[in-house]
């Protein structure tokens, strides 16, 4: 399975769909709000939504939305990264209710090398996030960047953290 890309690999106008989905439940909403402190009863009171609100039901809280397509493109964008620099924009452009499946994917709209390291260069992508019906819910606009594959060879390949396995011996299973 890819887990990110190195700088060569990013191909101005390349559209990754991010798989699978995810299906929104109240208690991955509630959470986030908990975890977050975001305590807008928008989010977390159904009897004031239903009462005072236009939808008439919770919205999921946007953040989450924004979080969760970020983590939906992690295995095709920066599973390498060295940094996340910069969120230039972020919309919610539809609200996302408890039930609903989010679908993202992502365009990248411009590779840069590093102007001050030759082992690294600027990946300039937008996440757009989509509910089964593919209404356009999220939109987002960021910097990251990512290493060359010189980077990782010099740093021992692709998983240098990854401790080996030792494979037990007629000695050790005697133990």
């Amino acid at each position: 399975m890819q887990f990110g890309r190195t700088f060569e690999e990013f191909e101005v106008g390349a559209v990754y769909k991010h798989w699978p989905g995810k299906t929104v439940t109240e208690y991955d909403d509630h959470l986030f709000c908990l975890l977050t402190m975001n305590h807008h009863p928008l989010h977390m009171d159904s009897n004031y939504a239903e009462r005072t609100t236009d939808f008439k039901k919770n919205v999921v809280v946007g953040n989450y939305i924004y979080s969760l397509l970020l983590g939906m493109s992690v295995p095709d964008v920066s599973g390498k990264a060295i940094a996340n620099l910069e969120v230039e924009s972020l919309k919610h452009v539809a609200p996302t209710f408890h039930g609903d499946t989010i679908y993202g994917e992502t365009t990248v709209l411009e590779t840069t090398p590093s102007r001050s390291k030759s082992d690294r260069g600027i990946v300039h992508v937008e996440t757009k996030g989509y509910k089964q019906d593919g209404t356009l819910v999220c939109v987002f606009r960021r910097k990251v960047m990512v290493p060359t594959e010189k980077y990782i060879e010099e740093r021992g390949g692709e998983q240098p953290g990854r401790p080996e396995i030792v494979q037990p011996t007629s000695k050790n299973a005697e133990k």
